[in-house]
């Protein structure tokens, strides 16, 4: 039996000030690295090998899986940096507060940029004042595949591939991986590995710094368990149910 360990990472600085973050270059508040610190701790516990990790191109991510490793004593582990694993691209709200925005555009405008399958938020502008603080690394990404917004599809049509290329043979070959990521990166991956419906993915949360783990039949194709490893923090997983 292989497992994976999902994290979304601590609370970052942007989290704390309830501002759409996305692909902002957020770093982690100290509430986040105390996030991160008991995760590592959690999953220390369970005594599962870790072989390979995978993280974003996003240092709020990267930061939490350091934090994770060192804690574990696995500091030199494998470590795979994909900016496909990046939070999803908020466009033209990156940089807002939601409750103002929120009041803004409405409720239901609000949900369905925020929470809809395949709705995305207009573009960010080209000369939006966040744009210098996205992460340098992103130079590295193709440009036609460089987005200036997204829905949770086009975050899911990015993540899955990814995983189905690079991830899934490493699991195949048993290897228990740890994927430290984001709120919608890991919601992308949660409605494929649950098969969660296009209608039900907007009632999936992910906490910050609350290890989901996971196991997988012998195919390493479907879940057969899944549960958070702090269970004063859990969400529900099974949305279909």
């Amino acid at each position: 039996m292989t497992e994976i360990i999902l994290i979304r990472h601590g609370q970052s600085e942007w989290n704390a000030k309830n501002k759409f973050t996305g692909w902002v270059d957020s770093d982690l508040s100290e509430k986040g690295k105390l996030e991160a610190k008991y995760a590592g701790e959690l999953i220390k516990n369970t005594n599962i090998k870790i072989s390979i990790s995978y993280t974003s191109y996003l240092r709020r991510a990267q930061e939490t899986l350091n934090i994770i490793l060192n804690v574990i004593g696995k500091k030199e582990n494998l470590v795979e940096k994909a900016w496909e694993l990046n939070e999803r691209h908020y466009g033209s709200l990156t940089g807002l507060n939601k409750e103002e925005t929120k009041i803004k555009l409405g409720e239901e405008t609000f949900n369905r940029y925020r929470r809809s399958w395949d709705i995305a938020p207009p573009p960010i502008e080209k000369n939006s004042q966040y744009l210098n603080k996205f992460n340098k690394q992103n130079s590295k990404i193709p440009s036609l595949k460089i987005p200036t917004t997204e829905s949770l599809k086009n975050t899911y049509d990015r993540v899955i591939p990814y995983y189905k290329e690079t991830v899934l043979p490493q699991i195949a070959n048993g290897k228990n991986v740890l994927i430290a990521a984001h709120g919608n990166s890991l919601r992308a991956f949660c409605k494929y590995i649950f098969n969660i419906s296009n209608e039900k993915i907007n009632q999936l949360e992910i906490p910050t710094g609350n290890p989901m783990r996971i196991r997988l039949d012998s195919s390493c194709l479907k879940s057969i368990d899944a549960f958070y490893l702090d269970e004063k923090r859990k969400q529900k997983i099974f949305v279909n149910e």
